[in-house]
């Protein structure tokens, strides 16, 4: 993946877009006045929410500690290479916890068990009306299934996938946005909240 490089950013009509659409709102603000806000939504959304992500909670074994998964994976939009939680778009007619056990398996190869899920949340509600859920997953390690895991990804997606023992995810995030790595800001506020919870 270190291979992977812009060649090349340009305007792009919403006639040419795939995913993203640019849209003009027309408000009114709380004194009255007629405002206007520029946002971009996705046009893949086929129910209430667009995409899952993915916490995953790794069991134990004699010789490693829990573990969550990252995955790595060059994007465009920032230019390098980002870690991020474990995600994907939840297809037609599939719950935020289906599109969650098809996407850890795709990704990373494991097979989870749903044991939570969030209300919808909110990616960045100044520039998108993007939204997703987390879910929390328990991979048994011990398990036939996850013995030497393979992963399936879509056409064109190069990831890497990193396990990361939970109590050092947000040191290992810190340390890897100082020298490889940008970080998903979903993925920095959960780990540093998990930092923060430890020390209460």
């Amino acid at each position: 993946m270190s291979g992977a490089k812009i060649l090349k950013i340009s305007p792009m009509s919403n006639d040419e877009s795939k995913w993203v659409a640019l849209d003009k709102i027309e408000y009114q603000d709380q004194s009255g006045k007629k405002r206007v806000w520029e946002m971009c939504h996705r046009t893949s959304r086929k129910g209430d929410c667009d995409a899952v992500a993915i916490f995953c909670i790794l069991s134990a074994t004699k010789d490693k500690p829990r573990e969550t998964l990252l995955v790595s994976q060059f994007r465009p939009p920032v230019g390098k290479l980002t870690f991020e939680f474990p995600a994907g778009l939840i297809d037609e007619n599939e719950t935020a916890e289906q599109a969650a056990v098809r996407e850890l398996k795709e990704e990373t190869g494991y097979f989870g068990v749903p044991r939570d899920t969030s209300p919808i949340i909110y990616s960045d509600p100044g520039l998108t009306n993007a939204n997703m859920k987390l879910v929390v997953m328990d991979v048994d390690r011990s398990l036939e299934v996850n013995q030497n895991v393979v992963a399936v990804p879509d056409e064109g997606e190069f990831i890497d996938v990193f396990h990361i023992p939970i109590d050092n995810l947000y040191s290992f995030l810190i340390e890897k946005e100082k020298t490889t790595h940008a970080v998903d800001a979903r993925l920095l506020h959960f780990a540093y909240g998990l930092c923060v919870a430890s020390k209460l």
